[in-house]
């Protein structure tokens, strides 16, 4: 853990107090629940994690992603958790933007009743003097030294965790450390911003993706203002006319690859939330609170994994796994795993646009690594996590289109590409 985010002890020794007193209180009603009504649902796991607060909802959520490391029924379960927490009170949010700005707030208008409330911040639209309307997203007061204590007892808890014997093999530890750092990512406005900046240089070369630009200016670390966007539709069939839904998909599975494969720069949260299609057709994108940055050896091995996909080279594939793995079990079964995937990429390459899943590659490799254990490292699991996000919302509007096919002219100048490090597996 970094200085910064160190915690005072007294303070992990109280929230851990509080923290025992809920999970004690969660198992009783669990097995209440279980006995009277005999529901093995896990809702009351659910509620417990509610009770815990947005740090073990943004936990589950984010850890139901490995499914490299998880069991699937427990990804499945976790995956079902959303943000779950009241508006802030307006006094609240008033204090926020009076720390960040002082008396005299920058806005000609502002709107307390916020079009958008998550576990880290509020979203609310604002004017600015000359007219300019804005969006102002506000940190929820006391959400990141919250966070801050909340990750430390994790950690400290995934520590002690692995001395259990049938826990010994899972690396808890370094899971909940990678996944904290992504959580600690989103809570960091001064960070976004430089990720929403960066994600418009970078598409902005493609000529049909819009980021809203932020009004630097009168951002904070509490605070980022940036354009409101005006007449979005979500990408869904019942608001994207047919004749329109061919060439948005070919835009967002284009920029998707881009991010990928050539910038290095991935927006990991692209859901219906965050992308939409402008009046104009273009394609915009929103909230970078999400975004991972791959390393240049871990950006050409991730493209060079997909082009030798596309092309059938499954040996290959195997070798980019291992190459870029944090962690291999010293008694795993090296051409066993080998053998398996070359066999699934050779099954998978013979599917005809619009058959292949990579939501069904993706799971079986899942399952190749969790058997094998071959632990991936986060900057290659949760890219994948953002092709898997796109590829639901692509084929509720175009499954015909071809994920290899597009992809093949990026992998290529990808790949092409001088390289800061050499890539080799």
């Amino acid at each position: 853990m970094a200085d910064e985010d160190r915690v005072p002890t007294y303070r992990l020794y109280g929230r851990f107090a509080r923290t025992m007193w809920l999970v004690a209180g969660g198992l009783t009603r669990a097995g209440w629940v279980r006995l009277v009504r005999r529901d093995r649902s896990g809702r009351w796991a659910a509620d417990l994690l509610y009770r815990l607060g947005p740090a073990y909802v943004k936990m589950a959520q984010l850890l139901s992603t490995r499914r490299d490391q998880l069991p699937p029924a427990w990804c499945d379960r976790l995956a079902g958790l959303h943000d779950r927490v009241p508006v802030p009170p307006a006094p609240s949010i008033v204090a926020t933007l009076h720390r960040a700005y002082g008396p005299e707030l920058p806005f000609a208008d502002f709107a307390w009743t916020p079009l958008a409330a998550g576990s880290i911040a509020t979203v609310h639209k604002g004017v600015l003097p000359d007219g300019r309307a804005v969006a102002v997203k506000v940190r929820r007061a006391g959400v990141a030294e919250a966070l801050a204590i909340d990750l430390a007892l994790m950690s400290a808890l995934a520590r002690q965790l692995r001395r259990v014997p049938g826990l010994r093999r899972v690396p808890l530890d370094e899971m909940v450390d990678q996944v904290g750092a992504a959580i600690r990512g989103q809570a960091d406005l001064v960070a976004e911003r430089r990720n929403i900046e960066a994600l418009r240089a970078n598409l902005r070369g493609l000529g049909y993706v819009r980021v809203p630009a932020t009004v630097e200016p009168l951002c904070t670390p509490d605070v980022v203002v940036m354009d409101l966007m005006p007449g979005l539709r979500p990408l869904r069939p019942a608001v994207i006319a047919p004749e329109d839904r061919h060439e948005l998909v070919v835009r967002t599975l284009t920029a998707t690859y881009q991010m990928l494969f050539v910038d290095g720069l991935v927006h990991c949260d692209l859901h219906h939330g965050n992308l939409y299609a402008a009046p104009d057709g273009q394609l915009v994108v929103l909230d970078a609170g999400f975004v991972v940055r791959l390393p240049d050896r871990v950006r050409r091995l991730f493209a060079e994994f997909f082009l030798c996909m596309g092309m059938g080279k499954g040996v290959r594939c195997a070798e980019i796994v291992m190459a870029s793995a944090v962690r291999i079990a010293p008694d795993c079964d090296r051409a066993g795993f080998t053998d398996r995937l070359a066999r699934l990429v050779t099954d998978m390459t013979g599917a005809r646009a619009g058959e292949f899943s990579l939501v069904r590659f993706a799971t079986a490799l899942f399952d190749l690594q969790r058997r094998h254990r071959i632990y991936a490292a986060p900057e290659f699991a949760f890219p994948l996590l953002a092709l898997l996000v796109i590829e639901g919302m692509v084929n509720e509007l175009h499954r015909e289109v071809d994920f290899q096919a597009l992809a093949v002219p990026v992998l290529l100048r990808a790949m092409a590409a001088p390289a800061d490090t050499p890539v080799a597996a």
